[in-house]
């Protein structure tokens, strides 16, 4: 008895209401599923071209009379058929429409291309040269003669009509057109706010960086060299003995740390790894001219081995800003690109040419660090950038990279470094 008690009024309460539940879920899973198909645009497109092709068609089957001239009948098909290729041709699908207006029976075809026409034009010449066409093939009868026998009053009546058929496609497809764009620009003001807060937040973080970078450099990176030197001065006040070897175990710990601290500090300043491009190197500045649109003249000499990654990289990015500067601002300029190197340093020179036209759009993509960022990354790594008009009108920079490890220079020099 339990059992039923409690069964029964399952069946008559929660019955009901699970199939009208069950039937409005399936009615909400119909909707999104057409929902989703309608929103594919083939399939969107498909249809509207579909539905206003039989719209055309049945206009003229309604109004087409049984004894009429057969031409007018090809004229009519040719109207309708024509609207299949509005999307790629509005301007010749209406001029193909309106022989089949004017002689014959297709005024909602023609009507309808002028609306496509001006949604897709809006206000380019071919809109009102179709308007004009459209108006006239109403206010002109077929045949002309009995054209010609009509009461000025019908005149006036056709004028009157003739303005409200080619006017009403003609502002209904302005208005579709206008805010289609305005659609667009709402868009493309999303994706620019969107952008900039972006923008914002990498900014922020630059800033932390930089901020966090400067304050290791300052104070970490000045500690450590002052105990690299007070290291060799043991190593030179205690020859031999453990003084000695502990003394100059001290200095090379402390030499090492400091090069590794400046890579760190290098690698705040400019973001993380992978904002750097992956630490390009110089052996791939080839690629780096090939592809910068820049006429370029490349002098590659044969660099010694074992250069450090960062000056590797540092050199990379000073030849792909200084390219970015020539496409910004000296487009078209002839540039020569020198990278050779002796016994204590890798030399990088960029010079060009005056400008040989204006700028123009889309700039090489940059590196992301300025003349300022490179030459404070120089003076990171104990080498130099400098950069400065030529007296012909172009522009030239200059950098030197030392090549020896920052571990086996002397403490003093990488204080001044520093």
């Amino acid at each position: 008895m339990t059992t039923e008690g409690t069964f029964l009024p399952d069946v008559s309460l929660q019955g009901p209401r699970s199939v009208a539940h069950r039937v409005r879920l399936a009615f909400s899973a119909i909707r999104n599923s057409l929902s989703t198909l309608w929103s594919r645009t083939a399939v969107r497109s498909t249809v509207i071209d579909v539905s206003v092709f039989l719209i055309a068609v049945l206009d003229v089957w309604l109004v087409v009379p049984a004894d009429a001239p057969t031409y007018s009948v090809y004229l009519s098909a040719l109207s309708c058929g024509a609207l299949l290729l509005r999307r790629w041709f509005p301007f010749t699908v209406l001029m193909l429409a309106a022989p089949g207006f004017m002689a014959g029976w297709a005024q909602v075809a023609a009507m309808m291309a002028l609306g496509f026409l001006a949604t897709r034009k809006q206000t380019h010449w071919q809109v009102w040269v179709g308007a004009w066409v459209v108006w006239m093939c109403r206010f002109i009868l077929w045949p002309l003669d009995e054209f010609v026998a009509l009461s000025w009053q019908l005149h006036a009546l056709d004028i009157i009509y003739s303005t409200v058929v080619a006017g009403m496609p003609l502002a209904i497809g302005l208005l579709i057109g206008a805010r289609q764009q305005l659609a667009t620009r709402l868009a493309e003001l999303a994706a620019s706010r969107d952008r900039e807060r972006k923008l914002h937040a990498e900014m922020v973080r630059t800033e932390e960086r930089t901020r966090l970078a400067r304050e290791m450099h300052d104070v970490v990176s000045h500690n450590i060299t002052l105990i690299a030197m007070q290291a060799g001065v043991l190593t030179a006040a205690a020859p031999g003995g453990d003084a000695e070897r502990t003394a100059r175990t001290i200095r090379e710990l402390s030499t090492h740390t400091l090069e590794e601290l400046r890579g760190l500090v290098g690698l705040l300043r400019s973001g993380s790894a992978e904002d750097d491009g992956g630490s390009p190197k110089v052996c791939e500045i080839p690629d780096l001219v090939h592809g910068c649109q820049v006429p370029v003249k490349l002098e590659l000499d044969t660099l010694p081995a074992g250069v450090p990654d960062q000056v590797s990289a540092a050199a990379y990015r000073t030849v792909q800003e200084s390219l970015t500067n020539v496409r910004k601002h000296a487009p078209g300029a002839t540039t020569l690109v020198k990278v050779s190197a002796d016994d204590e340093a890798l030399l990088v020179e960029v010079r060009n040419d005056p400008p040989a036209r204006t700028a123009d759009s889309g700039p090489l993509p940059s590196g992301g660090f300025g003349l300022t960022g490179l030459a404070e990354r120089a003076r990171m790594l104990g080498g130099t950038v400098e950069s400065a008009p030529t007296a012909d009108g172009g522009f030239c920079v200059t950098a030197r990279y030392p090549v020896t490890p920052l571990g086996d220079a002397e403490p003093v020099e990488a204080s001044s470094a520093s």
